[in-house]
């Protein structure tokens, strides 16, 4: 199947109409392409420029010539059989055995010279040359666009990996620092603990130049030749389709819980919790949950400054869980707040000393909304999320509010 024709093309195949009826006098001519390559006879042929009018050129040529055409059995000139046919010419628009179409120009007062001729047909080559070009060109864009594509979804699984991996860096390191500050000088295993955070943090400043290192602008660039891409293999959190089952809130939350506990003893930060043992299983999948409190949890730590608190707090409500992350940090500003959940946003944030890439709420809303739930912000924060109840809230914070489905 022909690629449909470029504007340019379109006007060379006027201007060298404009040349038989200027240069060689012709009173009519028409430039039809192949709706595809055929390697028989009658091919389906569109008309594309014509003289003098679309529809009286068209027609005019229909009479003598089409449709239909067998685009095989074409001579160079028709010129056999008469005064009419002398005074007529059907060429193809070949290049390398391949048929484009065919052209198609007459004129009324006098028949064809040899010479005239023979112009006539180096026209038809120019053609049929410019056609194979922009056919080439069309096909190029056409890969370039799918090899952007493919580059953006590979882009965007790194973004979604290298996240990923920043939590349970930022635990590690967590980790180790107590150990150190738990074992006396003189311990052997002190060495081993120094180690432990000295390699974390190796760790974590190799991701961040990967991070600033991705780019992709700067390998967008075509070969000669368009050699697809292997995209990354897309693990469970990040396919388009979930398979969600009955999973423990509970389970789910208490390893987290224990990693906070290790980050906010380090931050000074007090950590509250409310959850029951006894909630319902929700639908969902564990490790997208998992994902997705791992990310709210991190950025109510991250965000709450030395002597503030984070509370993580989980409850039945009907048919729905919800699960309810609250912070006492600045907040997030209003005008934030519309554009928290896209890629990359990272609004007031961007100006702050805290790095960040601004994908782990996008990659939150995007799981919870597969597992069939909502997420939902809300800064200053509300008093559904605090813990204990009776306690007034600071007229600051952020509370992000995760519901899903009893199972």
């Amino acid at each position: 199947m022909l690629m449909p024709t470029s504007s340019e093309f379109i006007e060379l195949c006027r201007s060298q109409i404009a040349l038989l009826t200027q240069a060689l006098g012709a009173s009519l001519s028409v430039i039809y392409l192949s709706e595809e390559l055929v390697e028989s006879s009658h091919a389906q042929l569109i008309p594309i420029a014509a003289y003098p009018d679309n529809s009286v050129a068209i027609e005019r040529s229909n009479r003598l010539a089409l449709p239909p055409v067998d685009l095989q059995e074409l001579d160079p000139v028709t010129s056999q059989g008469g005064l009419a046919q002398q005074r007529q010419l059907v060429l193809p628009l070949i290049h390398e055995d391949l048929v484009f179409g065919i052209l198609v120009t007459e004129r009324e007062d006098r028949p064809w010279t040899t010479w005239e001729r023979s112009q006539v047909e180096r026209i038809a080559g120019t053609l049929a040359l410019a056609c194979v070009m922009d056919q080439r060109a069309q096909w190029l864009d056409q890969a370039q666009r799918q090899h952007r594509s493919m580059q953006t979804q590979q882009h965007d699984v790194l973004d979604n990996l290298l996240h990923q991996l920043k939590s349970p860096v930022t635990a590690l390191r967590t980790f180790g620092k107590l150990l150190v500050k738990r074992l006396q000088p003189e311990d052997p295993n002190r060495d081993i603990a120094g180690s432990i955070l000295r390699e974390s943090d190796r760790v974590q400043d190799l991701l961040q130049q990967v991070d600033q290192a991705i780019d992709l602008n700067s390998v967008d660039v075509l070969e000669d030749t368009v050699r697809p891409i292997p995209l990354l293999p897309a693990g469970v959190l990040t396919a388009s389709n979930l398979e969600l089952t009955p999973c423990s809130i509970h389970e789910i939350l208490l390893p987290l819980v224990e990693t906070a506990c290790a980050i906010a003893q380090d931050k000074e930060l007090l950590l509250r919790t409310e959850i029951p043992g006894s909630l319902p299983f929700v639908f969902a999948n564990s490790g997208a949950l998992r994902e997705v409190l791992s990310n709210l949890i991190d950025n109510a730590l991250k965000y709450t400054p030395s002597g503030g608190e984070v509370h993580i707090r989980a409850y039945c409500d009907l048919d729905r869980i919800c699960i309810w992350i609250s912070d006492t940090g600045l907040g997030i500003p209003s005008e934030d707040l519309e554009h928290l959940f896209e890629r990359h946003y990272r609004g007031v944030q961007a100006n702050g000393e805290i790095p960040g890439t601004g994908l782990g709420l996008a990659i939150a809303r995007r799981l919870v909304e597969q597992m069939n739930g909502s997420i939902q912000v809300f800064s200053p924060l509300k008093k559904e999320g605090w813990i204990p109840q009776e306690i007034q809230p600071p007229k600051q914070g952020t509370s992000f509010v995760v519901t899903l489905q009893v199972a």
